[in-house]
């Protein structure tokens, strides 16, 4: 199954080991699913996860979130955007992730924020905007 996942689900499964994006981190890492990745998608993890507010709450220090960002980038499906897509998100930072999602043939695209991409105009493009602790859910149900 490809996922590709918003920034606040790498941002979570960081902070806490606790809940639904660290598990859903977990399972990208153990390779029972397939993370999309662009480099758009990737330069913004890199930004948000070494912001210096985002280090303070974490256990993590800058190399050690780098190793995080290199073993996605090695464990991920890469994909190359050649296209924008424009689908009136509320925020112009989530297109990334929905052009990702798009080019990558995801099933889902799992955030945190369900409410900004609702607002958009989805409907057609091929996968499921869920929060991550549907997601989860659903993997569990489908897989354990």
């Amino acid at each position: 199954m490809v996922v590709t996942i918003d920034t606040n689900i790498l941002i979570a499964a960081l902070l806490s080991k606790n809940g639904a994006s660290h598990q859903i981190l977990r399972l990208i890492i153990a390779e029972k699913l397939k993370l999309a990745l662009s480099t758009n998608v990737l330069l913004e993890y890199d930004d948000v996860t070494k912001r210096d507010e985002i280090l303070k709450k974490s256990k993590f220090n800058r190399e050690q979130v780098e190793d995080v960002l290199d073993l996605l980038a090695l464990l991920a499906h890469k994909h190359e955007i050649y296209f924008r897509l424009r689908p009136n998100l509320t925020d112009e930072k989530d297109n990334l992730f929905v052009e990702c999602a798009f080019a990558s043939n995801s099933e889902y695209l799992v955030t945190s924020n369900i409410r900004d991409f609702k607002k958009g105009e989805l409907k057609g493009f091929g996968f499921t905007v869920v929060t991550p602790k549907k997601f989860y859910q659903t993997w569990r149900k489908n897989n354990e």
